[in-house]
């Protein structure tokens, strides 16, 4: 039952009684079962009946659904940590150096260094709010800093088969993302990014930072990876699909098969045509440092693959990149009369 048909029904059966009776009346319980069936808008606009709802109407735990549904799917565990910081520098008001650049009111800055208690780093264009209409009201100000795309929070881009971590901007006229990178600058790494393309970072190794590798012994051909990879010694990792492979004196025969134990470890990047230098990289499984050259690109951790959706997801992406790679290009053709000239007579 919608919250508008359980509040109708309470007060007609008040007014059958002759019991005058208003929303404040109501047991708190009905009342906090009422308010949870609200939507974002509905929320605000009962916040503006009188003091005591406005108050119930910013409860966090009331958000907290709202926060969920919409942003469940993009925000994770690194975005909340950057918002508390935001909401404790501001309660504080100990906004020093770089974190308080903009006469406006912004807290972090897109240009500047990043104080030590930042992961990636974010940006939040006006903190007024913070503490006005929702201070002490967590998970509201959150929810519409980011609808208002005022709220750059960290996540990561999938960008053909490579994933970066980015800042993300929402525009909710057009539902979708614009992110900006961190390379010697805050740069735009991409622009009308839908939400399929952004997902949670699966751990909190920051970009720049090798990730230790907990499952080298553990792999075997077949499995599903994602691996650190950077072009030079001295910008950020990106993440890359791959799969591990067999040596190259194995036949690839189950029963034969030693790769597991072999010092060495292949990993196979399946974008690449077979004859490609960049298809196959060998790694050593003793070495726990970055591995590589400037030729193929400098390894870095990796991350074994044993959610299902996720290898379904890149099997998708590279399904998708080896059509649009098979799609025939067009060619002009020359009109029949150029291909078949006739000659009159001579």
């Amino acid at each position: 039952m919608s919250s508008k048909r359980l509040l109708s029904g309470i007060m007609e059966k008040n007014e059958e009684r002759g019991i005058n009776m208003s929303l404040m009346d109501l047991p708190e319980a009905t009342l906090d079962c009422i308010l949870k069936w609200l939507s974002p808008i509905e929320l605000c606009v009962m916040s503006m009946v009188c003091a005591s709802l406005r108050d119930r109407c910013g409860s966090n735990h009331l958000w907290e659904k709202h926060m969920e549904f919409k942003w469940g799917r993009v925000i994770g565990e690194v975005a909340y940590k950057e918002w508390q910081c935001h909401i404790r520098k501001a309660k504080e008001g100990t906004l020093l150096g770089d974190y308080f650049t903009n006469l406006n009111g912004s807290l972090g800055s897109l240009s500047g260094t990043w104080p030590d208690d930042l992961y990636l780093g974010s940006y939040l264009e006006d903190c007024g709010n913070l503490n006005g209409q929702f201070s002490n009201k967590f998970m509201k100000a959150m929810y519409f800093s980011l609808e208002t795309g005022r709220f750059w929070f960290p996540a990561q881009f999938y960008k053909g088969l490579t994933i970066y971590n980015a800042l993300f901007s929402y525009d909710s006229k057009s539902d979708i993302f614009q992110a900006r990178q961190h390379n010697g600058g805050w740069r735009f790494l991409g622009k009308n990014i839908g939400w399929d393309m952004v997902r949670i970072p699966p751990i909190e190794t920051p970009p720049y930072t090798l990730h230790i590798t907990d499952c080298f012994y553990d792999l075997k051909p077949g499995d599903h990876i994602e691996i650190q990879r950077r072009g030079i010694t001295e910008t950020h990792y990106g993440w890359r699909y791959g799969v591990i492979g067999h040596m190259e004196s194995c036949n690839g025969n189950e029963n034969y098969c030693h790769c597991q134990h072999n010092e060495e470890l292949v990993v196979e990047f399946k974008q690449y045509p077979e004859a490609s230098y960049m298809r196959k990289v060998v790694l050593n499984r003793r070495n726990s440092g970055e591995q590589g050259s400037r030729a193929t690109g400098f390894f870095g951790g990796i991350r074994k693959l044993h959610n299902h959706h996720d290898i379904h997801l890149w099997n998708n992406r590279l399904t998708a990149q080896a059509l649009q790679t098979m799609e025939p290009r067009l060619h002009y053709a020359p009109p029949v009369e150029a291909q078949y000239p006739v000659h009159g007579h001579q």
